[in-house]
C-alpha cells in the first residue's frame, strides 16, 4: 500500500467536504452459494428422518451449527428462529414440522464439527494452498486505487447469511440474517473509472458517484434494517486523517476544559430544571466518562443506557457510606449490555439535584427527563466547535494514560511494559471495557505457574553452587576459584533477571484477567502518547502495537517526538 510519507498526512485535507477525486474498485465479494448437505446426514423430525428443500435446509444447518453455544438454549432465540425458519419451508414442510422441540439438529452439528476437525488435521501444504487462494482473492477485492494511491479495503466481503446474535439479551436474536443480494447493493466510485461488474446474471441496485462520503458499497441488512458499508481499512489515508482529527478535537478541549467545568458546575444551581440537568449530567459524562446514551427505537434493541437515558431505577444515592458522604451507587447495562457498576462520592449541591431529580418520579421514568444527546451536544458545541459529549471520553481517556505513565514507568524493559499496561488499564476501567476471562485463562497461569517455579529451583541450584564456590575460593584463592566464582555470579543474576520477568508477566496477566485493554487502546488513546513514550523509555513500538495496529497510527508514528504531551 502506497503509504503517505511524513508530512504528507496534510496534503489534501481540504475542507470543501470532497473525501476524494477519484475512487475505483472490484465491488464486494459474495460468500460462496449454499453447499447442499450430503445424502447421508439427516434432519430428523419427531424421531424421523425428514429431507428438507435447500432453503429450510440451509437455515436449518445455521441452527445445527450453534448447538454447543449458550444462544441455543435461550427461549427469545428459539422462538425467533423458528419463527423466521418456518417463513423459508415449503407449505408441506411447514404442516409437518410444528414445534421446534421435536426437532433434532444432531446429525447435522456432527457433520459440521468433522468438517471441523478435518480442517484443522491439514497438511502444511494443504493449509498453504488455502492461504495462497485467500491471498488472491484479497489482491483482486482487496484494495482500491484512491487518488492515485492504493489503499487497503477493511471489510470487502459481503456478511454471510446466518442467525443473528446481538449483544446481552436481544429481542431479536435468533432472527434470520438473510443472503444479501447484488440486487440490493449500492455501489460508490468515481465518474470515469471502471465501474465494479455484478456477478453473472445479476445487477447492482444503483450505481453512484458521491465523492462526500467514504464508503465503497452499502446495502441494508433485514434484522434490524441498518446500513451496513464496505469501508477503508484503517491503515487508509483518509481513516488516518480522520483518526488524527479526533485527537487534535480532544486536545483542544484540554485548553477549553476548565471554562466548561466552572459552567457547568454554575448549571446546578440555575432556576431552570433543564439547565440544571444539563449542568449534572455534563458532571457525569466529564467524571465517569460515561458515553451520552442516545435515544434509540423502544423494544427493538436490548435495554442498554447512557447517561441521558438513566432512569431512576438506576441509581441509589446514600447520604453516607463507607464513611463518605454523598454517595451515588450506579447499576445499568451499557453498551453492548455490559454492566456498569459504579460507586461514587459527587459534590453535595449534585447529590441534592439529584434527590430533585427523582421527586414523585416511578423507578421506569427518565432521571434527565428535559434533555436529550441532541441537544447537550449542540449546546457543548457553542463551547467549542467540534465539541461533543464524546469527546469528553476521548479526551479523558487520554489525559489518564499520559498522568499515568508520567507516574509509573521505572526499571527495565519488562517493568515499563508492566507499568504501560496498567495506565493503559486505569484507562479501561475508567471506560467500563470489562470481558470474560479468557477460556484458557487458567491453563496459561498453571503454565506459568509451573514455569516460575521450575526457574525458582534452578536458581536455588545456582546460589548453593556460588555459596560453594566462594567457600573454595576462600580456603585457597587461585585464579581459577576466582573465576569460577564469578562465572557462578553471573549465573544467578541471570536466572534472578528471568524470574522476575515471569513474575512480572504473572501479575499483569492476574490484573488483566477481565479488563479488555484493546477498545481503549484502538478508539480513545492519542497513538502519538503511545509513540512518544516509547521513543523516550527506547521500547520498541511493536511492544505496544502490532503490525495492524502500528498501519492504523502510521500517522502518528511518523510525526511524534519522544517530547510529545498530549
Amino acid at each position: 500500500v502506497s503509504r503517505p510519507k511524513p508530512g504528507e498526512w496534510e496534503e489534501g485535507n481540504s475542507n470543501n467536504g470532497n473525501k476524494w477525486t477519484t475512487l475505483e474498485h472490484k465491488g464486494p465479494l459474495f460468500p460462496p452459494e449454499y453447499e447442499p448437505l450430503p445424502n447421508n446426514v439427516s434432519f430428523f423430525y419427531n424421531g424421523n428422518p425428514v429431507k428438507l428443500t435447500l432453503p429450510a435446509e440451509e437455515v436449518a444447518t445455521f441452527y445445527a451449527k450453534m448447538l454447543d453455544h449458550e444462544y441455543t438454549t435461550k427461549s427469545s432465540f428459539q422462538e425467533n428462529f423458528f419463527t423466521d425458519w418456518r417463513e423459508e419451508m415449503s407449505v408441506e414442510e411447514r404442516e409437518q414440522i410444528k414445534k421446534l422441540s421435536k426437532c433434532d439438529f444432531t446429525h447435522i452439528n456432527k457433520y459440521f464439527l468433522d468438517k471441523s476437525e478435518e480442517k484443522k488435521a491439514m497438511t502444511k501444504e494443504q493449509k498453504q494452498v488455502l492461504k495462497e487462494e485467500n491471498n488472491k482473492l484479497t489482491e483482486e477485492y482487496g484494495f482500491c486505487e484512491l487518488d492515485g494511491h492504493r489503499e487497503k479495503i477493511g471489510n470487502f466481503r459481503v456478511e454471510p447469511p446466518g442467525l443473528f446474535r446481538g449483544r446481552g439479551e436481544h429481542p431479536k436474536m435468533g432472527k434470520l440474517k438473510k443472503r444479501i443480494q447484488p440486487e440490493e447493493i449500492t455501489i460508490n466510485c468515481s465518474k470515469g473509472s471502471n465501474i465494479p461488474v455484478a456477478p453473472k446474471g445479476h445487477r447492482w441496485r444503483k450505481v453512484q458517484h458521491d465523492n462526500t462520503v467514504t464508503w465503497l458499497a452499502s446495502w441494508v441488512e433485514n434484522v434490524q434494517g441498518n446500513f451496513k458499508y464496505v469501508m477503508l481499512n484503517p491503515s487508509s489515508k483518509l481513516k488516518g486523517e480522520k483518526d488524527w482529527q479526533k485527537y487534535e478535537v480532544a486536545r483542544k478541549l484540554k485548553l477549553k476544559v476548565e471554562t466548561i467545568r466552572r459552567l457547568y458546575r454554575e448549571d446546578w444551581k440555575n432556576r431552570e430544571m433543564k439547565t440544571r440537568q444539563r449542568g449534572v449530567a455534563l458532571y457525569f459524562i466529564d467524571k465517569l466518562a460515561l458515553r451520552a446514551g442516545n435515544e434509540k427505537e423502544e423494544s427493538e434493541t436490548a435495554d442498554t443506557v447512557g447517561c441521558c437515558s438513566l432512569r431512576v431505577e438506576h441509581i441509589t444515592l446514600h447520604q453516607e457510606k463507607g464513611g463518605q458522604e454523598f454517595m451515588v451507587e450506579f447499576d445499568f447495562l451499557g453498551k453492548d449490555s455490559i454492566r456498569y457498576y459504579n460507586e461514587v462520592p459527587v459534590e453535595g449541591r449534585v447529590f441534592k439535584n439529584l434527590k430533585l431529580f427523582m421527586e414523585n418520579k416511578e423507578p421506569e421514568d427518565d432521571l434527565f427527563d428535559r434533555i436529550n444527546t441532541t441537544y447537550l451536544n449542540k449546546h457543548l458545541n457553542q463551547s467549542m466547535p467540534g465539541l461533543t459529549a464524546k469527546v469528553f471520553r476521548t479526551f479523558n481517556a487520554s489525559t489518564t494514560l499520559q498522568e499515568q505513565l508520567n507516574k509509573l514507568t521505572t526499571g527495565y524493559l519488562e517493568e515499563k511494559l508492566l507499568s504501560y499496561n496498567r495506565a493503559n488499564r486505569a484507562v479501561a476501567i475508567l471506560c467500563n471495557h470489562q470481558r470474560a476471562a479468557p477460556k484458557t485463562f487458567e491453563k496459561s497461569m498453571q503454565n506459568l505457574q509451573d514455569k516460575v517455579a521450575q526457574k525458582q529451583q534452578q536458581l536455588d541450584v545456582a546460589r548453593k553452587e556460588l555459596k560453594d564456590a566462594k567457600k573454595e575460593h576462600k580456603r585457597g584463592g587461585t585464579e581459577r576459584t576466582r573465576k569460577l566464582v564469578e562465572k557462578k555470579e553471573a549465573v544467578v543474576k541471570r536466572l534472578e533477571e528471568q524470574l522476575k520477568k515471569l513474575q512480572l508477566q504473572m501479575t499483569d496477566r492476574e490484573e488483566n484477567k477481565v479488563i479488555a485493554l484493546g477498545t481503549s487502546k484502538l478508539n480513545y488513546l492519542d497513538p502519538r502518547i503511545s509513540v512518544a513514550w516509547c521513543r523516550k523509555f527506547n521500547v520498541p513500538i511493536e511492544k505496544i502495537y502490532n503490525k495492524t495496529q502500528r498501519d492504523k497510527f502510521a500517522w502518528a508514528i511518523d510525526m511524534t517526538e519522544e517530547d510529545f504531551q498530549f
